[in-house]
């Protein structure tokens, strides 16, 4: 087996002092040791015995059910539960505060003047205790250029335990496909060359010559990252109370690291080439390469997908679609001890209602009458392929608990010679990993079907939305869109029913009866005691009321066109929304369109507490945390009544999007914000969120359950979701582009033979009324090695659990700890590779995980988004939105926001079809005479070099040169020539695919608003704070040598 490897030497060649050495002190010990927690004994990175590392690794292809195992499931045993937990500070440090480590002298490394510089200023960088001393940086360019890439195979060398690795003489080979493992030199020392061979077993993990202690500094808080609440039932653990404080806290770790001038003395350094670090364009581009266009079935337990940012079409064969659920990992570790040393979390991202593109099968309907689903005795699983007929086919055994139940008289079936049912193909709950069932009155609120849900529409009529022309234009809108409104396949219309509410300081219902020649409006100033001041007419039939409710629509503008009134209510619009689906005994969706902070004397009044001095202290994590009481309350409310809110903010000053926004992110709800709205650049950004948001496809009333295989279980949930309890993951809606975020712990070891089984189970009902099941099971491998789980690691998916959990613990931390355990887990899980799986190389190296090479990349973008960075620049209310934006989004989101597409656009092919291939998002590619697309899915910009040619300007903006380009453009003028034409094309296309409309801004070099663009360069220095992506893989290369040392 060859692993191949980026190797790196770092400009600094002696131990230094980690992000280790916390002092102790804060918390409890915790009553039991919980793998990923904070306050544990350090887990030494022990290696587990040598028998079990050489047993191999079962990854047979699933056959739909797997053999029965012999372990009875204990019934005492906590299944599928959540256990209350504490979390207790770290030890304290092995290294006195203010003390520096000893440095250790390789001998066989030849002194380097400038490395060692470089070491003591890195020394000074005092991370290990409290306080707040000067951080000094790593420099930008310290190092000479990198070589190329090279394969290095794994196998040990003959060495004496106490010498350090011998180096190989530089040898420079190009890279012939993806390598298993990669390292990368980052100057200083020689780089590495071919390794001698290394045998298959000492790959799972047995201590390399060398490098035979385990680990020694504070661990990370484990897999999750960040210390959790035991589950403290009701609302607030979405944002309950994290442990006691973060020890530990990293000064400055905003991230540049800032460098004084002039710190670095001796001769000057080569910069380091950036094309020889791992390049995320250039990851996604192999896996296209690889598996584009290709048939993925999923047969086959363990299977890793492609990357989200490849085109391939699924072919359901036992295993849920990655569409639904995709994984950090596939294949989990089986003890608890293995998944403490290697640090990575063990989590799933659910999209139960993903859309499937056209050339695959939608979901399959079982329908199995009065009776039900069949399901586990025991652990109440549904009927999937993990079951095993026994007995002739009289009864099954749960592949979840064990149990073994009869099978129902009408559902027998004889068994064929493999032990299969006959039907096996044609039931999908047999052959499937995802499908339908339909739910029976059990199933259903008061035991009876519920009736279709209603969209109703609040528009705030206070005086800077008329003035702005927004109340106009929603109306003007709605007479289109509500023809669209989502639909059954195979149905004429739809369902849906329909009202109508405006609002400033008082609220006004509008029957729009059919018999109606005129609507009617209703007036109630009492905005303490909602109700709803009529049942019949209020929600209507769009089709059946159209003439009046275009009436309506034409009257609104003109009835509070002299409006002076600028004072809102907020609370009791929601509140009236649900009293109105309340009295409609039906689900449904609340859209509000809002201006400003509710001011008005009402239930809900918020005050301004936008606060810029909290910045940088520990208070500023109460800029996040929003205020309880009425807004608490509306949100049970609103989940028990399956009633989502999404929120259209119009904002011209801070509102307190945190609290404004509570309500829709428990609700499955979205909240959508245009800054200073004005129609003329916002309008169409604005309507095509709207569209998409009424059209999408959406489930209401839903609750979920996530039920495992015994050894481990689900134990924390991020989305917009609501948690009465610490099972069930209630939504009051859930549309085709929510995610919810699951993690797992383990509870027992778990066997290689049988794998860990997941199975997601969705109760909501669909837009026409029916209550439905939706089912998604996955199987993954199970491993007692090392090199195994690191072959399985997907990092848009760590990625996607790291960025739902830094989130989560703003609510309870200071910013600094949050950004320090982020980078002391990378470390971890990075350092935990190199000392069990990789072969033993000179410590200057950086030696990466093939499956996370552009892992740092990632991890350093998330460091510099705006909740994690304290900058007083920022706005309060952009840090709310983008932390709350980010809690509900899938892999595939979370991919683009984190490294946006960065597309040039002045090398397309005019013939060609398709986008043009990315570059890396970084200033060193931007060309002065080029123009460059960039989309995160949330913010789009096209970029124009100072040396554009005027042919080119003229054939996009029909003007003869850049100077021409005056103010704000909102989409690109419509000219009759090719470049034209396919520049709008490439802008359309993304605008279709994205979840989110984007709005276009047109920004030239060197102008102010570039400072905005520049943001978006995530491997440059942020202009904020935070390190450039070459300063922080130095930087982790540091921690990871410190942890090594």
């Amino acid at each position: 087996m060859s692993h191949q490897g980026y190797v790196a030497t770092p400009p600094y060649s002696q131990a230094q002092p980690g992000i280790g050495g916390y002092q102790g002190g804060h918390g409890s010990v915790p009553a039991q040791p919980l793998y990923g927690h904070y306050g544990g004994p350090p887990p030494a990175f022990s290696d587990p015995s040598p028998l079990a590392l050489m047993k191999p690794p079962v990854s047979a292809a699933h056959g739909m059910s797997p053999p029965p195992v012999s372990n009875q499931f204990n019934p005492s045993a906590p299944q599928n539960g959540a256990h209350p937990q504490r979390y207790a500070s770290p030890p304290a440090s092995s290294v006195a505060r203010g003390q520096m480590p000893q440095p250790v002298v390789q001998t066989m490394t030849p002194p380097q003047a400038p490395g060692q510089q470089l070491t003591n200023q890195m020394n000074a960088m005092n991370l290990d205790n409290y306080g707040p001393r000067p951080m000094h940086s790593v420099p930008p360019a310290p190092s000479p250029a990198l070589q190329n890439f090279h394969t290095q195979s794994l196998s040990p060398a003959p060495q004496s335990p106490n010498m350090p690795p011998q180096r190989a003489p530089p040898i420079s080979m190009p890279m012939t496909g993806p390598p298993p493992g990669t390292g990368l030199s980052l100057g200083g020392a020689p780089p590495m060359g071919v390794g001698p061979q290394m045998t298959g077993q000492l790959m799972g993990g047995q201590p390399m010559p060398g490098m035979a202690r385990a680990f020694s500094g504070p661990v990370p808080p484990g897999a999750g990252g960040f210390p959790q609440p035991g589950p403290a039932g009701g609302y607030p653990q979405q944002g309950a109370q994290f442990g006691g404080p973060m020890c530990g806290p990293q000064p400055g770790m905003s991230g540049d690291f800032p460098a004084g001038p002039g710190s670095l003395a001796g001769p000057p350094q080569k910069k380091l080439d950036p094309d020889s670090i791992p390049s995320a364009i250039q990851v996604i581009e192999d896996d296209r390469e690889k598996q584009e266009g290709q048939v993925f079935c999923t047969n086959i337990r363990g299977q890793v997908p492609p990357l989200v940012t490849t085109d391939f079409t699924v072919q359901d064969q036992g295993n849920a679609s990655p569409r639904f659920i995709r994984c950090t990992t596939y294949s989990i570790p089986c003890t608890m001890d293995l998944a403490k040393q290697c640090q990575v979390p063990l989590a799933s991202i659910i999209k139960p209602l993903a859309i499937l593109p056209k050339n695959e099968a939608p979901l399959y309907i079982a329908n199995h009458g009065e009776s039900g689903p069949i399901r586990c005795n025991r652990c109440k699983a549904y009927m999937c392929p993990y079951m095993q007929f026994i007995d002739g086919g009289r009864r099954f055994q749960c592949g979840f608990c064990n149990c073994v139940t009869e099978v129902p008289v009408f559902y027998f079936q004889h068994l064929d010679h493999m032990g299969r049912r006959v039907d096996f193909y044609e039931r999908p709950e047999l052959s499937l990993g995802s499908y339908e069932f339909v739910a029976t009155m059990d199933y259903c609120k008061n035991n009876k079907p519920p009736n279709p849900p209603a969209f109703i529409f609040l528009i705030d009529v206070s005086y800077n939305n008329i003035k702005s022309g927004l109340v106009k234009l929603i109306c003007e809108e709605l007479k289109t869109l509500l023809d669209k409104l989502p639909r059954e396949e195979g149905v004429e219309s739809s369902a849906i029913k329909v009202g109508f509410v405006t609002y400033n300081k008082v609220l006004h219902f509008y029957n729009v009866k059919s018999a109606l020649v005129q609507p009617q409006m209703m007036v109630v100033s009492d905005t303490a005691e909602m109700f709803v001041p009529l049942l019949d007419g209020f929600l209507v039939n769009y089709q059946d009321s159209r003439a009046v409710i275009y009436n309506l629509l034409d009257q609104i503008p003109d009835m509070f066109a002299d409006t002076g009134e600028s004072e809102t209510v907020f609370a009791p619009v929601i509140q009236a929304g649900v009293e109105a689906l309340k009295s409609a005994e039906c689900s449904g969706k609340l859209f509000i369109f809002h201006s400003s902070m509710p001011t008005a004397e009402a239930p809900g009044k918020l005050k301004n507490r936008d606060d810029k001095k909290l910045i940088n202290t520990d208070k500023e994590k109460t800029l996040f945390q929003p205020q309880k009481g009425v807004y608490e309350q509306l949100t049970k409310e609103c989940v028990a009544q399956g009633c989502c809110v999404d929120l259209f903010l119009f904002p011209n000053q801070y509102v307190d999007l945190t609290t404004m926004g509570d309500v829709p992110s428990h609700t499955g709800g979205s909240v959508y914000k245009y800054n200073n709205f004005q129609v003329e650049t916002d309008g169409e950004h604005f309507l095509r969120d709207l569209r998409k948001d009424v059209q999408k496809s959406i489930g209401f009333d839903a609750i979920m359950r996530i039920r495992t295989s015994t050894g481990f279980r689900a134990t924390d949930f991020f989305g917009a979701v609501h948690m009465n309890n610490t099972t069930d993951v209630e939504m009051a809606a859930v549309d085709c582009d929510k995610a919810v975020t699951v993690e797992f712990k383990h509870d027992d070891s778990l066997s290689e033979e049988s794998g860990a089984l997941i199975q997601c189970a969705l109760l909501y009902t669909t837009i026409s009324g029916q209550r439905r099941l939706r089912i998604h099971n996955l199987s993954l491998n199970c491993s007692s090695q090392l090199s195994e789980l690191y072959k399985s690691f997907e990092t848009d998916s760590l990625i996607n659990f790291l960025a739902k959990s830094a989130y989560r613990a703003i609510l309870n931390q200071p910013q600094k700890n949050v950004r320090e355990i982020l980078v002391s887990q990378t470390a971890h899980m990075l350092a935990c590779y190199r000392k069990n799986c990789a072969s033993p190389s000179a410590a200057s190296q950086l030696i990466l995980p093939d499956s996370m090479k552009v892992f740092p990349v990632y991890i350093n973008s998330l460091l510099k988004t705006s909740p994690l960075i304290s900058s007083p620049e920022l706005p309060t209310d952009e840090r709310a939105h983008h932390r709350l934006s980010v809690m509900a989004m899938g892999v595939e989101d979370t991919q683009l926001l984190l490294y946006p597409r960065l597309l040039p656009l002045h090398d397309t092919d005019m013939s060609g079809e398709g986008l043009p291939a990315a570059v890396r998002c970084s200033e060193e590619r931007l060309a002065d005479n080029g123009m460059f697309l960039l989309e995160n899915g949330h913010a789009m910009f096209l970029w124009l070099g100072q040396a554009c040619p005027p042919d080119l300007i003229q054939s996009i903006f029909d003007v003869p040169s850049l100077a021409h380009l005056q103010g704000p453009m909102p989409s690109l003028p419509q000219l009759d020539n090719a470049r034209s034409k396919m520049t709008r094309s490439f802008i359309d296309s993304i605008f279709e695919k994205r979840a989110n409309s984007m709005k276009l801004q047109v920004v030239r070099q060197k102008d102010k608003p570039e400072m905005l663009f520049r943001q978006f360069l995530v491997e440059d220095k942020g202009p904020h704070g935070g390190a450039s992506y070459m300063d922080f893989l130095c930087y982790v290369h540091r921690e990871i040598r410190q942890l090594l040392t």
